[in-house]
């Protein structure tokens, strides 16, 4: 079964049908229907405005996640990086409203002295009603709303064959690797989902929980001893060179550990570092998880 959410908020028309009133990081927000010039900075509302077809005019430089490829149109001006905005560039552009998220979200301040902002943090400990509600929002910021119905439908559908292809089939745990250092991740962080929302047993319940993870070595690896290790490539997600997460791992206390035996390490996208809670990142996960499930019991 798909996740048994609860109902979603629709976004409200307030004081005229030309502004409407969605959910954000901070609370409730209004906006101006349809506002465009947009400027984007966060991956995740990027992904999920791509899926419905909304254009946005001003983004970041250097865009990493190819499934964007529908809102990166030729005349969009860059307006910074993720991590640094471009006020002058912003002002130019004269937008009016500026997504951000939890990257760009501590300059929301600096931001706002050029055009109005809005923070659109995922709640990691909620990723899924997260994204739903953000598809749901959009769609009637932007008049999409059968598409962001669709959009939901097909996350729903892919959560759902990816929870039967997982049930009974062992615990997990998820890594992050970023170099030679490891963190591990608990229910209520960015890869919860793959305990909360596809339904994967924890190996370790009693994970920390902190931004980016809890530090972890081998040693702990090999006494947690998972049945399945999602991890994710930091390097590789941004382009940094380097050992690959693959070769880190490649050594004589994980040989000895039952995912790296069984071959049931599962690779994650970089969508689910840089842009977790977007509709390609949902999608593209479940299906890595699914797969490597099912190549393994089909065995």
């Amino acid at each position: 079964m798909a996740p048994t959410a609860q109902p979603t908020q629709t976004a409200d028309t307030a004081m005229s049908n030309d502004t409407v009133t969605i959910q954000t990081a901070t609370g409730k927000q209004t906006l101006p229907a349809n506002p465009h010039p947009l400027a984007v900075y966060d991956m995740t509302a990027m992904q999920n405005l791509a899926v419905l077809g909304v254009p946005v005019e001003g983004m970041p430089t250097n865009l990493r996640l190819t499934n964007l490829k529908a809102a990166n149109t030729p005349e969009a001006a860059e307006v910074g990086t993720l991590f640094e905005p471009d006020l002058e560039a912003l002002n130019a552009l004269q937008p009016k409203a500026v997504f951000v998220g939890s990257r760009m979200a501590e300059k929301a301040e600096e931001i706002a002295k050029v055009a109005p902002v809005v923070n659109l943090t995922i709640d990691t400990k909620n990723v899924y009603e997260s994204t739903k509600q953000q598809l749901t929002d959009f769609g009637q910021l932007f008049g999409k709303q059968a598409e962001a119905q669709a959009a939901i439908s097909e996350i729903d559908a892919a959560i759902a064959e990816t929870q039967a292809a997982v049930a009974g089939k062992g615990n997990g745990l998820a890594i992050l690797v970023n170099g030679n250092k490891l963190s591990a991740y608990g229910q209520n962080s960015r890869y919860g989902f793959l305990h909360t929302t596809f339904g994967i047993p924890m190996a370790d319940s009693n994970i920390e929980e902190a931004r980016h993870g809890q530090p972890i070595s081998f040693e702990y690896l090999q006494k947690v001893d998972p049945d399945w290790l999602f991890v994710l490539d930091r390097g590789a997600a941004i382009g940094e060179e380097g050992q690959s997460a693959e070769a880190v791992l490649d050594n004589p206390l994980m040989h000895g550990t039952k995912a790296w035996k069984n071959q049931q390490i599962v690779y994650l996208s970089a969508d689910s570092y840089l842009a977790f809670g977007g509709y390609y990142q949902w999608l593209t996960d479940a299906q890595l998880v699914r797969d490597a499930f099912a190549a393994k019991h089909s065995q």
